[in-house]
């Protein structure tokens, strides 16, 4: 071990060394350490990279909205750039993100440093033995062309950087699930091909001020499977705790104050839902590591402790590479299994906020005023060190959970969802001729849209149905999607109405809640009358909802439309999710082997 920690060291010194060097000093290292390249100068040094070492490879995995390409290098010892071949070598593969946030870029400049140091400073590195590296330098290339002074207002350093979103203004790092973006969608598409064993995703934070120039956060609080979570807690995280300890970064969990910018307040940590990062991965089976460098430490501080943290997690990923590999089959195999949908699937978590533990806490002195310019609490953070014992919220338990079906069906007509959940990776078997069979589903009341759009589409606020049975014909084409299969954490996530960011959530099925047929005045107004004369309980529950409802009660088209839907003449199938469950295990392989 001590042996290991020299040559860590050693390593650390060549990247000293070489930085020196003005042949391979990073455009970070030129500027003094206080600039970020542009996207060119960015793609020109991978480039570079790639020529002067025969274990880099230089690619793309994709275009972005307007039309850049987006950068891949791939690090492997014996220069293998094929994931299938590098999966059967043995080796772990690491994928490392930077810039999906595209003004939080120590990622990019720790990352570029550290392919250098580890193959041009030292091609005889022993930290690769067990380990391949897949770096996304830049994922939001078009946010980061709106280069700037100007974008990110709580951020110290650089000196320019790019912006949050895309040029089509999604937040990436909303975007996991819905795939709305083709950004995303080259990126699930690379996910897929790859499979990495473990994810790292590269941010900066926003929130209070505290002494921490690093926080974390992993899937460790009940989302991921119970192995990996395990083995991220008890034997990642520790092991990268004490490496950045012994480094002077100390670390902490990220965390979200019970009052913004309170840290005095309490510490709550949340299971991420999978429309981030990590919260993805998780639950594709895969580890990930979000790196959160606190915004106003000194860039060039920012950038060293995000590179400790990647040579750190490749130096645990080298010692535990096999450990690691039995984890992900074994919990690939668990989601393929019977035993996986007995069991009540998690959708929705909550942290409890009634049990806590008191933590020590690395902060600074501060408080607050009221503010005689806006009204509310102006926090003031001064530059003395302070360690605080306060609560920390960290025991998350289900709150939403769904009895998993066999194979969910999506009508052919429905082909953007197919189409997405084949993006996913997950495996689809269309159907080759119409299909009659007795389903599961849900009949949706009271449905509620967002007013103000989010992520370019108004989410569901309500989300209120009832299950029933129907018996239904699918037409060819439509897509059988059987769970028990590796990637079946995510789809309850999107089919499950309750899902966390379903595809009802989003919108997907908004057109199901519309009605496309109306009745004249002149026929409602004597139908109306007739109904009621044939339906005293119709009449009562027509006189109930006008006195306690002085909307409708002083609206004509109201009332008329309600006697409309309460006609023979209304729509049977609006408001039914176009998803069909089904739990006889013998349907589904019927419908497989048609």
């Amino acid at each position: 071990m001590r042996r290991f920690k020299l040559f860590l060291y050693g390593l650390l010194l060549l990247h000293a060394a070489v930085a020196q060097n003005a042949d391979w000093r990073t455009f970070y290292e030129m500027s003094g350490k206080v600039e970020t390249p542009r996207y060119q100068a960015t793609i020109d040094f991978c480039k570079k990279l790639a020529g002067g070492s025969d274990k880099i490879t230089y690619t793309t995995f994709g275009r972005s909205a307007q039309g850049r390409e987006l950068p891949l290098l791939i690090l492997d010892r014996q220069g293998l750039s094929d994931p299938a071949a590098i999966h059967a070598s043995g080796r772990t593969i690491l994928l490392i993100q930077a810039c999906i946030h595209a003004g939080e870029c120590e990622g990019k400049d720790a990352g570029l440093m550290l392919f250098r140091d580890l193959a041009i400073s030292d091609p005889g590195t022993k930290l690769l033995d067990n380990v391949s590296i897949v770096f996304i330098p830049i994922f939001n290339v078009d946010g980061h062309e709106r280069f700037g002074p100007f974008n990110r207002i709580n951020q110290n350093g650089p000196r320019e950087m790019g912006w949050r979103t895309t040029s089509n203004n999604f937040n990436l790092n909303r975007d996991y699930l819905k795939a709305d973006s083709p950004e995303m969608q080259a990126w699930l598409r690379m996910f897929n091909k790859w499979m990495p064993d473990f994810f790292i995703d590269s941010h900066t934070t926003d929130g209070a001020d505290y002494q921490y120039v690093l926080t974390y956060l992993m899937e460790i609080l009940g989302d991921m499977d119970e192995g990996l979570s395990g083995w991220s807690k008890n034997n990642f995280i520790s092991q990268m705790q004490s490496h950045l300890n012994s480094k002077g970064f100390p670390v902490f969990p990220y965390v979200e104050f019970r009052n913004w910018h309170d840290p005095r307040s309490g510490l709550i940590s949340e299971v991420a839902p999978p429309m981030l990062s990590q919260g993805y991965t998780a639950l594709r089976n895969r580890p990930g590591l979000l790196i959160e460098t606190h915004m106003l430490k000194p860039y060039p501080q920012r950038v060293e402790a995000t590179y400790e943290c990647m040579l750190t997690t490749i130096e645990i990923l080298n010692k535990e590479s096999e450990n690691l590999h039995a984890l992900i089959r074994k919990a690939d195999q668990y989601v393929s299994s019977e035993a996986f949908i007995k069991a009540p699937f998690p959708l929705q978590f909550a942290t409890r906020r009634e049990d806590s533990t008191m933590v020590n806490f690395l902060g600074v002195e501060y408080n607050a005023v009221k503010s005689d310019l806006s009204g509310g609490d102006w926090f003031k953070y001064s530059n003395t060190p302070v360690v605080l014992h306060i609560p920390y919220f960290s025991v998350a338990h289900p709150v939403i959970t769904a009895k998993l079906p066999y194979a969910y069906l999506v009508p052919a007509e429905w082909a953007l969802v197919i189409e997405r959940l084949k993006i996913h990776g997950i495996k689809v078997t269309e159907l080759t001729r119409d299909a009659t069979l007795r389903v599961t589903t849900c009949r949706f009341k009271n449905p509620k849209w967002q007013q103000n759009p989010y992520e370019g589409r108004h989410p569901m606020t309500n989300i209120e149905y009832d299950e029933v049975e129907e018996t239904r014909t699918f037409s060819a084409g439509s897509a059988l999607v059987e769970v028990m299969q590796p990637a079946g954490r995510i789809i309850p996530q999107i089919l499950e109405p309750k899902g966390n960011g379903s595809f009802v959530y989003w919108g997907f099925f908004d057109a199901t809640f519309e009605q496309k047929e109306y009745g004249e005045s002149y026929v409602i107004e004597k139908m109306a009358r007739q109904m009621m004369a044939n339906d005293p309980n119709l009449k009562e529950e027509f006189e109930q909802k006008k006195a306690t409802d002085s909307a409708f009660a002083k609206n004509p088209d109201l009332i008329l439309n309600w006697f409309y839907n309460k006609s023979f003449y209304v729509d049977s199938r609006k408001g039914i999710y176009p998803v069909g469950k089904i739990y006889d295990l013998k349907a589904v392989e019927s419908l497989r082997q048609q």
